[in-house]
């Protein structure tokens, strides 16, 4: 760790030391019932979950991600983020999948389907088969977030991305299969204050240096990215984009597509362990527009990292020729090595990408800074300088800056040693607070709906529990492997959005809009898309994003309607409890009459307030985010378009939502999904816990 100080290490070690002692401080707690491991006990306040949910959805590895686009792109790196980092699944989820979600009383998503289909073998299959998609997408997760972790790390210490990732997932895994969900929440909230503190810091740090230049921030990043646009907030019909990301340069139709895309995955959202463990509907509603604002203190923070890369690849590399000469010195070593000498191997472009595959590259390069090929590594000098082993982590295989590694590369030359050790502190925790969530969401499923469903009915909460220990570090093992096949963080994260997600979306989405799916759409729909997925990384692995959305989402969409109409519908007594309890507006005509007339047209204000509100809602996170990197930047002109908008649509969800929001009913007087029908009770007992 040559580039950490004392005081580096000593707010590292503290910061692992203070996490293990909420971790099994909190044993006690979560051990009292399975709904207490994995909900919280239902008594978490919206606030907490807010925070958990920021804690969660701003990881290390999807800001290195985001980082490396606004590098690229310059504010208008946030469109390409629609496709998932951009979050704008929060906005469904804020008006009415959180709540209708909640509304069920289940603990899980796999859950879900007994009180949607029943208890009867199809639903039983459609539980199992929606648990083994979830694990399947957690593993996807892991694996991308481990990956960026090895690659962080691997910059401020003397080990392989590999190891370095070790240490941070041991210590992750340690404290949340131990403490569960109040691990995840009260951990998260410890990490948020890192969060924001680093927040701060790295904004006051770049607003400096901005400030301080006294040339122009646009024609300086024009001369290091090629990008002239780079002030700009508007997305444009093309872009000037890196090698190896050329399937973002049709900018404008991207962000379009994956708006698009993302409002499909919206309309299906809200399984998640923080709505289901909500104490009540209104409180679902809150915590997503907490949640939403705090999400908004990460891309100042990204487009200050963005910036401040600008600044230290003008210095560090004025001639940028020189990273593809590195490059290519690179590809020749091991493609000598590989070939026996053979002069022509060192210009075959088929031999050079054989010699050093792009997943292996992060790899390869630190075995030649730790000393590993000191032929080559005289060579790279010659090229790169006196400090080449520390110019080299930026060099990406394409032969130019590696976007992905800006930010660790900032913190190693633009901030001071002592605040280098709370930024990474941030950065970690920022990686462990969703790490860990997605353990607990894993094992939830595994446990709750796979092995006390299917293995141990009779299971008790301690078997439980420990049940849960053992899956939660198998599929950490199961991801450590997944993470290593992999080009980059963008190369996975592109699949499990654009592949994985795909495949597993449509059933998540028809089951809460049209009376006529049944479980039987759920099992081939999710078997047939996540197949296709797997299949897809497997065999075609080079296919563009758009490609990948819609071969898969169209297979799954076969599979979704075949298997509907070849199994017969949900037996009418469970579809009308789902429609009382829930209360979803779409395709349910045949349901109408199970309610009352006043409740029909309370159900039609309801979902026209949610509805009308969805624009708004939208467009307020948008530019929630835009406004503050673009003050960071001082990208005025477009400030002053983007604030007036942010401003009009908050006062218009405070009217059309906001005042509509339902009282919080007392615990004893929400209603009970499962209590409503008579000889429906055995779905699942309404407190959520079998374990007894």
């Amino acid at each position: 760790m040559q580039y950490l100080n004392v005081v580096d290490y000593a707010v590292m070690i503290l910061y692992f030391a203070v996490l293990l002692v909420m971790g099994f401080e909190l044993k006690r707690r979560a051990s009292r019932s399975m709904e207490d491991y994995f909900l919280g006990g239902k008594k978490l306040p919206w606030w907490m979950l807010g925070i958990s949910g920021m804690g969660n959805f701003i990881d290390m590895t999807g800001t290195m991600v985001i980082v490396s686009f606004l590098y690229m792109l310059g504010p208008r790196g946030l469109y390409v983020e629609f496709r998932g980092g951009a979050c704008l699944v929060l906005a469904f989820q804020m008006l009415w999948t959180g709540k209708w979600h909640r509304r069920s009383n289940c603990m899980t998503g796999a859950e879900w389907n007994i009180y949607r289909f029943g208890e009867g073998a199809g639903a039983q299959a459609a539980r199992a088969i929606t648990a083994v998609a979830t694990i399947v997408f957690m593993v996807g997760m892991l694996a991308y977030l481990i990956k960026g972790a090895g690659l962080f790390l691997n910059m401020f210490m003397p080990f392989p991305p590999a190891w370095c990732a070790v240490v941070m997932v041991a210590v992750t895994i340690a404290y949340t299969v131990v403490s569960g969900f109040y691990g995840v929440v009260y951990t998260d909230i410890f990490q948020c204050f890192i969060i924001l503190a680093a927040v701060v810091v790295v904004c006051v740090v770049a607003l400096g240096r901005i400030g301080g230049y006294a040339g122009d921030l646009g024609a300086l990043a024009a001369q290091v990215t090629g990008n002239a646009q780079w002030m700009s907030s508007v997305p444009h019909v093309r872009a000037q984009v890196f090698k190896g990301y050329e399937e973002f340069q049709p900018l404008l139709f991207v962000t379009f597509f994956y708006l698009l895309r993302t409002m499909i995955v919206g309309l299906g959202s809200g399984a998640d362990s923080r709505y289901f463990g909500a104490r009540n509907e209104r409180e679902c509603g809150i915590l997503s527009f907490f949640w939403t604002w705090l999400m908004m203190f990460r891309w100042p923070m990204m487009i200050s990292f963005a910036a401040l890369g600008l600044f230290l690849v003008n210095r560090q590399f004025p001639d940028q020729r020189v990273l593809t000469e590195a490059a290519t010195a690179i590809k020749q070593h091991f493609a000598a090595q590989a070939s026996g000498g053979r002069p022509e191997a060192l210009t075959d472009p088929a031999t050079l990408q054989a010699a050093i595959r792009p997943e292996m590259w992060e790899e390869r390069t630190a075995d030649i800074i730790n000393g590993k090929h000191p032929v080559l590594a005289e060579k790279l000098k010659t090229i790169l300088g006196e400090q080449w082993n520390t110019k080299l982590y930026l060099v990406s295989y394409h032969g130019t800056v590696n976007p992905e590694r800006i930010l660790p590369a900032v913190l190693l030359f633009e901030i001071s040693p002592g605040l280098r050790g709370l930024f990474i502190v941030a950065l970690l925790a920022a990686a462990m607070s969703t790490f860990s969530p997605t353990v607990n969401l894993a094992t939830a499923q595994f446990t709750r709906d796979l092995y006390q469903g299917f293995v141990r009915r009779s299971a008790g909460t301690k078997e439980l529990i420990y049940a849960s220990y053992a899956f939660g570090i198998f599929i950490t093992v199961c991801s450590f492997l997944m993470a290593y096949t992999v080009r980059s963080i963008n190369d996975i994260w592109d699949w499990i959005i654009m592949g994985l997600l795909s495949g597993i979306t449509l059933p998540t989405m028809f089951r809460l809009y049209w009376w006529r799916f049944n479980a039987g759409g759920v099992v081939i729909g999710t078997a047939v898309g996540l197949v296709a997925a797997i299949v897809q990384r497997a065999l075609y692995p080079d296919l563009g994003p758009i490609e990948k959305f819609c071969i898969v989402t169209a297979i799954a969409l076969a599979g979704t309607i075949l298997g509907t109409y070849l199994t017969p519908p949900t037996d009418r007594r469970i579809l009308e409890n789902f429609y009382r309890t829930t209360r979803p507006f779409g395709f349910w005509g045949p349901l109408r009459n199970a309610v009352s007339a006043e409740t029909l047209g309370a159900m039609r204000k309801e979902h026209f307030h949610d509805i009308v509100s969805l624009p708004f809602a939208l467009l307020w996170q948008v530019t929630l985010f835009l406004w503050p990197m673009q003050m960071i930047i001082g990208a005025w002109r477009d400030f002053a378009i983007t604030f007036p908008v942010f401003a009009a649509s908050l006062i218009a969800l405070y009217f059309l939502w906001y005042r509509h929001l339902p009282p919080a009913a007392p615990p004893a007087e929400e209603p009970s999904a499962l209590r409503r029908e008579p000889g429906v009770e055995s779905v699942m007992q309404a407190s959520g816990d079998r374990a007894g």
